[in-house]
């Protein structure tokens, strides 16, 4: 798998969010607070100074590109590697706008503006849209997928929970991106984000076990 262009182009876009927080940290006194993190409801619990909470994600991407670049040296499976070139690409690209996104999070409160809508959160759940929608696409490895070690071993183990999997995620990232527009009660928030993730984590891996168990089961 060829990764050159992502590479080039992650580390442009690297440079031009260290650009814009140099500059938007020039617009605010050097003891401003930003935020960094932001809690399942979207509520900021976590800040930084300004400089330093603007070039938080910059950080994010580089640490993103590195590991996106050095995953497809270690993958053993080569073989399969390029079967799942397209999540991995897809997962990579969507990790660059999640940054970016959470940079214009940190920024518009130095900027003055506000909008209503749990911006971070809205990412995330486009995010899982986007991966939901080509997860079926991958095929076995250890480094890109549903990584069960049941599905490892069984190409259509692994094709079977993939294709649940990626319902699931597209339609738990879809309730995260609602949650997140909507006007919903921090407790419905919270619960939203939590359900979702667990909707997209746990029935795929109890799924993948009882293919294998029912595979495995002699027939009578």
């Amino acid at each position: 798998m060829k990764v050159k262009s992502l590479l080039l182009g992650s580390l442009l876009v690297a440079a031009l969010m260290a650009g814009f927080a140099f500059y938007v940290a020039g617009w605010v006194p050097p003891d401003t607070q930003l935020p960094v993190h932001w809690n399942a409801a979207g509520e900021v619990n976590g800040t930084l100074p300004a400089l330093k909470a603007l070039l938080f994600p910059v950080w994010a991407v580089l640490g993103c590109t590195a590991m996106f670049s050095v995953i497809p040296r270690l993958e053993p499976l080569q073989d399969h590697l390029e079967g799942s070139a397209e999540v991995l690409r897809t997962a990579w690209i969507g990790l660059l706008f999640i940054m970016v996104i959470i940079q214009i999070a940190v920024a518009m409160p130095a900027l003055g503006l506000e909008l209503p809508v749990a911006l971070p959160n809205f990412g995330v759940g486009l995010f899982f849209i986007v991966i939901g929608n080509v997860l079926p696409k991958s095929r076995p490895g250890f480094f890109v997928g549903i990584r069960t070690p049941w599905a490892i071993l069984d190409t259509d183990n692994w094709i079977a929970t993939h294709r649940l999997g990626g319902k699931l995620m597209m339609l738990g990232g879809a309730a995260i991106a609602l949650s997140a527009v909507l006007s919903l009660p921090r407790d419905a928030r919270i619960f939203t984000m939590g359900g979702s993730v667990a909707l997209m984590v746990v029935p795929p891996l109890v799924y993948s076990w009882w293919l294998w168990r029912r595979k495995m089961k002699p027939s009578t």
